[in-house]
């Protein structure tokens, strides 16, 4: 039966034709594969430049040297990381279907990337936490929100990342998926698809965590409404918006939260419901919401540079600067 839409598949093969044990492999038509590896490819060198300028303006800036700076700083590099470690390779293994860099390497490549991404949501709850401390409790914040807080909030991110990541990695969870799904073939790379550990790993990594940010960010939105109320009624002025500074952080951090939303909601329900539906799930499917995962770490950077002045600002000064040094 002809059809209107183009071709996107050109065969189904092998990724190792001359082993007998390996993993089926699809295989995309050049018209298809060419524009998402160059797509992805921007992707991959937004989120590197992205972060990267971000570290670099919050190092060699000593004004920006606080609390919330430093979790941005963190989650810079978690970014940074991911950009340059995981990406790169999962471009290759979605666009072609098969992992082509060993066992060895497959096991390192799903540790660091559940590492990173899992930190950066723990980040982005501790950043809520911060904001809600600075809106809410304005003259407690600096007493409250000291160096060593936030070093422990930067180390909890981390650390436990690192233990669930490492941990799931021992426990090599993909034996535990049925035949049907060549977990033990040649040429698969494949994590967090049993039921226990995909339940459990969106539980710790997302569920409580946007639990968290979700109450946070209310509590900050009525108390940003209410000062803003009470400035807007010492100066009095009926035709004039609200507005305070806790209220335009509030809307910052909003965009900042439905952004993470947008962005991660499908792959942590695609995780938990796949698991339930013996893993019926297109892999397709998985892999678009993988990597719309992927792009909250690009999308970070760019709220900075529209929504924060200072870092427009400071950015604006660090390539003057640069381009002072390098002429």
């Amino acid at each position: 039966m002809n059809s209107s839409f183009p071709r996107l598949v050109e065969a189904v093969t092998l990724c190792f034709m001359s082993l007998n044990e390996s993993c089926p492999r699809t295989v995309y038509t050049l018209a298809l594969r060419g524009p998402l590896y160059l797509l992805f490819a921007v992707i991959v060198i937004l989120i590197v430049i992205g972060n990267l300028l971000v570290i670099c303006i919050i190092i060699f800036s000593q004004h920006l040297h606080t609390s919330t700076n430093f979790l941005v700083l963190s989650l810079s590099v978690a970014g940074l990381l991911l950009g340059v470690v995981v990406m790169p390779f999962s471009m290759v293994r979605s666009l072609e279907t098969c992992w082509y860099f060993g066992k060895v390497f497959c096991n390192f490549h799903s540790t660091v990337d559940i590492i990173l991404c899992n930190t950066t949501v723990w980040h982005l709850t501790f950043i809520s936490i911060d904001r809600y401390l600075a809106v809410c409790h304005p003259m407690e914040y600096q007493k409250q929100m000291t160096n060593r807080l936030c070093v422990a909030m930067i180390m909890s991110s981390w650390s436990l990342s690192s233990v669930f990541g490492f941990t799931i990695t021992l426990l090599d969870p993909e034996i535990k998926r049925k035949e049907t799904f060549h977990m033990n073939c040649f040429g698969g790379c494949f994590a967090l698809h049993t039921k226990e550990i995909g339940v459990q790993y969106s539980i710790i990594f997302y569920f409580i965590p946007v639990s968290i940010i979700v109450t946070v960010y209310s509590r900050i939105f009525f108390v940003a409404v209410r000062q803003s109320k009470l400035i807007h009624s010492y100066n009095y002025n009926p035709k004039a918006p609200l507005k305070s500074k806790g209220f335009k952080a509030t809307k910052t951090l909003a965009v900042v939260i439905g952004t993470f939303l947008v962005c991660w909601t499908p792959f942590f329900m695609c995780n938990i419901i796949d698991p339930i539906i013996d893993h019926s799930v297109p892999p397709l499917l998985y892999e678009v919401f993988m990597w719309l995962a992927y792009l909250n770490t690009m999308f970070n950077p760019i709220i900075y540079s529209f929504f924060y002045r200072w870092f427009r600002e400071t950015s604006k000064n660090f390539w003057e600067r640069l381009l002072n040094i390098l002429i």
